[in-house]
């Protein structure tokens, strides 16, 4: 399947540090790594982290329980409790001090929502606004609410420890708030031989868009993480922070991939819907440079179907915009990496030269050359 997906178009490959273990992600690493060697295809490796997140914790017999729009249901901080359709613990310790009465609780991606009526030194006690179901290890969300949690957790550490051990690409990191986050984050891959993986900040809660500038200074990248972005912010409001990350990353000249439900329905059939296929595109309109696929490829029926369609969504739009992308991503005023590749790619051009081979150390002239160059291979 690795081999047909990177035939497909395929280029990163995505690893979720909110499930599995270390033996399944060194698995999944050498196989890539392998099928990789044994063909002309170049793939990277993401690890993304867990982050910062909130999480529902065990219930009786590990099944969901089902909640009634206009009960009260509550939240404890006691990790011994065991769940029920009356309470249930959370995984951060600070949960109640952070909230408020008229505060909102968002489960499960934004399913289940909840308004707080009592908080208490251990216990928050909402009102249910809608029926739903309430399950295990299900994300809690708290929209508006400026959360205490740090952004490198014992198990984030660990994890990118062992992402500096296997030589991982990319670092997507979960839930980053503030620029100091980023810093964190880089010294500790410093600490660990990690220097030179890229740093890609994942803008999730209006905190994060409200220190947007400051976080795209310490980063290497941005990923417009739509999913708990539109549980955080107002549904209406994503597509404007989506274009308006994506514009100041390209005047930044970082690296943007917007991700999160972009052929959502594929998960189950075989082919994306219109709005799908239309997401896509404006997203590469607007100068995003990569669009990322989660559930769609890791729990689909048609992840092969999946990849192909988004590659070729990619590559139409590609050609329809042509030199308008590059305006799109143009400044008035080039660096000297950006005007000395340029130049290169204008005389490959006019030449007619199939392949550029590029000297490179960080990666920035093969970036800026693939910027310009993307119809034709080149070697780095």
């Amino acid at each position: 399947m690795l081999k047909s997906l990177l035939d497909a178009g395929m280029n990163v490959m995505r690893l979720n540090f909110s499930h599995g273990d270390y033996a399944e992600h060194g698995q999944r690493i050498a196989n890539l790594r392998s099928v990789v060697g044994k063909t002309r295809h170049n793939a990277a490796i993401l690890l993304d982290t867990k982050g910062p997140e909130i999480r529902t914790m065990k219930l009786e017999g590990g099944n969901d329980v089902s909640l009634q729009a206009g009960q009260t249901f509550t939240f404890t901080t006691d990790q011994s409790v065991i769940g029920n359709n009356q309470q249930v613990a959370v995984t951060y310790q600070g949960f109640a001090a952070d909230l408020a009465i008229g505060n909102t609780v968002l489960v499960d991606d934004g399913l289940l929502g909840m308004e707080v009526v009592e908080v208490t030194e251990n216990t928050v006690v909402c009102k249910v606004l809608n029926n739903g179901d309430l399950g295990e290890n299900k994300g809690v969300n708290l929209p508006g609410v400026s959360i205490q949690l740090p952004a490198l957790a014992e198990k984030d550490k660990r994890d990118l420890i062992f992402g500096c051990e296997q030589g991982v690409d990319f670092v997507a990191a979960s839930f980053i708030r503030k620029r100091s986050d980023v810093l964190e984050i880089r010294e500790h891959l410093k600490q660990h031989g990690g220097e030179n993986i890229q740093i890609i900040s994942k803008i999730e809660n209006q905190e994060g868009l409200n220190n947007f500038d400051e976080i795209l200074e310490a980063s290497d990248g941005i990923m417009v993480a739509r999913g708990d972005l539109g549980v955080e912010i107002p549904v209406e409001e994503v597509i404007f922070a989506q274009k308006m990350m994506i514009k100041k990353c390209n005047k930044a000249r970082k690296l943007v991939i917007t991700a999160t439900q972009m052929l959502d329905s594929m998960i189950k059939n075989p082919r994306p819907t219109r709005a799908e296929a239309g997401d896509v595109a404006n997203a590469i309109i607007d100068g995003t440079d990569a669009v990322m696929l989660s559930g769609e490829s890791a729990k689909g029926k048609y992840p092969l179907e999946a990849v192909t369609i988004m590659a070729t969504i990619c590559e139409r739009t590609d050609r329809v915009m042509g030199s308008r992308i590059d305006e799109l991503k143009e400044s008035h005023k080039l660096r000297i990496t950006e005007a000395v590749c340029r130049g290169a790619v204008d005389t490959a051009e006019k030449l007619q030269s199939s392949v550029i081979i590029v000297a490179t150390q960080g990666g920035k002239s093969a970036k800026s050359i693939r910027k310009y160059f993307r119809a034709r291979p080149f070697w780095h």
